[in-house]
């Protein structure tokens, strides 16, 4: 018996400096902002760590496979995402303006299955007592509500992405009204001819763009 229990707290040992390293090994980010992906890897992961644990008999292979399997589907994932905008959105989905212009989106809460308890909740958590404060609010793919008060001296608004990751965002151009051409031609009298060089562009309420060379450090 008393052997049986070191060889349970030596296997414990070994099953945590395990997933330790294959969580570093995935990458630093905060808990609030993990993905769908790094969640279901976690769960198995922990799936994984409480069988070996449990069955003593079992062979530590059974273990060790299976996290390398995980690490190394979380790795490619994550490597595709990085490439591919599609791909990420669809794993980890899309930001929503729940509050726009300090006016609640109705629609989109009842897209998002967001209702006005979860809202006054997270907003109460960053200090607001008020929709009426806000200027726009975000909900963001992790579940966090991205915040923005009203600013008297503040006449630049909430900047909207129309490039990102060298990729045009069509819905966002709609969302201001212009087009391909439009952006195109406003590149073009900054002295981009093309979007090879581009890896983010936004515009403000004031109509002014924001743009982000590619590689400019190096």
């Amino acid at each position: 018996m008393e052997n049986e229990l070191v060889f349970i707290a030596i296997r414990t040992f070994f099953t945590y400096f395990l997933i330790l390293m294959v969580f570093r090994m995935m990458g630093k980010r905060e808990i609030g902002e993990l993905s769908v992906m790094d969640l279901v890897v976690f769960i198995m992961l922990a799936e994984i760590a409480i069988f070996i644990i449990e069955d003593p008999e079992s062979n530590i292979w059974n273990a060790i496979v299976p996290m390398s399997v995980l690490f190394l589907i979380q790795k490619l994932s994550a490597l595709i995402a990085l490439r591919s905008r599609k791909f990420r959105d669809w794993f980890d989905g899309k930001p929503a303006m729940i509050i726009r212009h300090g006016k609640v989106d109705e629609h989109e809460m009842r897209k998002q299955r967001y209702n006005f308890n979860d809202l006054l909740m997270q907003l109460r958590e960053k200090g607001i007592e008020s929709i009426q404060e806000v200027d726009f609010a975000i909900l963001e793919p992790s579940g966090k509500l991205s915040v923005f008060e009203k600013k008297e001296d503040d006449p630049s608004g909430l900047s909207i992405p129309l490039v990102s990751d060298g990729e045009i965002q069509y819905s966002s151009l709609r969302k201001v009204r212009k087009n391909q051409q439009w952006l195109t031609n406003e590149l073009a009298k900054r002295g981009y001819n093309t979007l090879e060089n581009i890896s983010f562009c936004s515009i403000d309420e004031q109509g002014e763009l924001f743009i982000d060379v590619k590689n400019e450090f190096r």
